[in-house]
């Protein structure tokens, strides 16, 4: 028997990970397009690249982890941080088909800070919720 949900709504669209993930991708979508139109028509230079990088992955991992801790409605810490260790996931496969890159102490420092940055924002995510 098929079970109805309250909001007629897909179960998986109400997941807090599937949402938050959704969100890092996309505000890395968006923020490398915004870098890429300021490195093509400004006199930024491709050595502040780095810098760009870090900003829009840390806010991209803030946001989702928000949105995860928010949705999810407790335990923002647990859902941010599985966020973020997906995303983590997520660009270690992409790296190692794309670019066959090999395992070094960077990806364990980049997975710490992820999970770390997500699980903060799915804290202030689940303090801001609708209660």
């Amino acid at each position: 028997m098929k079970q109805a949900t309250t909001s007629g709504t897909h179960p998986a669209l109400r997941s807090p990970l599937l949402a938050g993930i959704s969100i890092v991708l996309g505000v890395v979508l968006s923020g490398s397009i915004i870098t890429a139109m300021l490195l093509r028509f400004t006199s930024v230079e491709e050595s502040s690249l780095p810098y760009f990088a870090y900003g829009i992955n840390a806010l991209a991992l803030l946001s989702g982890g928000w949105i995860s801790g928010r949705q999810a409605g407790h335990r923002g810490w647990l859902y941010g941080g599985l966020t973020g260790i997906i995303y983590v996931v997520l660009v270690l496969i992409i790296g190692f088909l794309a670019f066959n890159t090999q395992m070094r102490v960077q990806p364990v420092l980049f997975t710490l800070c992820a999970t770390g940055i997500a699980a903060i924002g799915g804290i202030f995510g689940v303090n801001a919720g609708n209660r």
